[in-house]
């Protein structure tokens, strides 16, 4: 098993799928092990990260590391935290921000990957097309009533929105979120590591 998991990472972190529509060429970002038992789902990296080959390696994963109350060490570990986005190599830019990942990750790699994370316990979902893949019953909710209704998935999901700073008047006019959702995140997360 452990074989067959090392040679499928080796193929993602090898692909060219989708080369010659990314603007930027292929390099897949990602953490995993299936020894972690914290997934966090995310979009696709950005530009900076895409640079660095690091995920969350920007001012997002500062404040996401903040909401789950862990620092680089922890965060980096991937025998405790896998980081698998959508897309696994950086988009481009459109007119409005990044482009939406890149639909032929997910379809080709995200099945086989995860039946191979059996460990994990808790499944940290960050954007729209994270959701729809990881909870697909949310499409009918806005985002706000889905990250509202945090408790209707948890303790083995919970949808956050994105740590970006473009989500500060989001965070602003939703004070809720930061009182009453982060403190079970924290807990759960430090209730993970600390029974390994």
């Amino acid at each position: 098993m452990a074989e067959n998991f090392k040679n499928l990472v080796g193929d993602i972190h090898s692909c060219t799928i989708c080369a010659d529509k990314l603007p930027h060429g292929t390099r897949p970002v990602l953490q995993v092990s299936q020894k972690a038992k914290i997934l966090i789902a995310g979009q696709a990296p950005g530009r900076r990260v895409h640079e660095s080959g690091i995920p969350f390696d920007d001012p997002s994963g500062d404040r996401l590391r903040q909401w789950l109350g862990v620092d680089k060490s922890v965060f980096y570990d991937p025998d405790k935290i896998a980081i698998v986005p959508m897309g696994f190599c950086y988009p481009g830019t459109g007119k409005s921000g990044d482009l939406p990942p890149r639909k032929e990750c997910a379809s080709t790699w995200h099945s086989s990957l995860l039946e191979q994370m059996s460990q994990i316990e808790l499944t940290v979902v960050i954007g729209q097309y994270a959701i729809d893949w990881h909870v697909p019953g949310a499409k009918r909710q806005t985002l706000t009533e889905t990250v509202k209704n945090w408790r209707d998935h948890w303790p083995s999901k919970l949808v956050l929105p994105h740590p970006s700073p473009r989500n500060n008047i989001w965070l602003k006019k939703n004070p809720w979120f930061e009182d009453e959702l982060l403190p079970p995140l924290r807990n759960k997360v430090q209730e993970l590591l600390n029974n390994p």
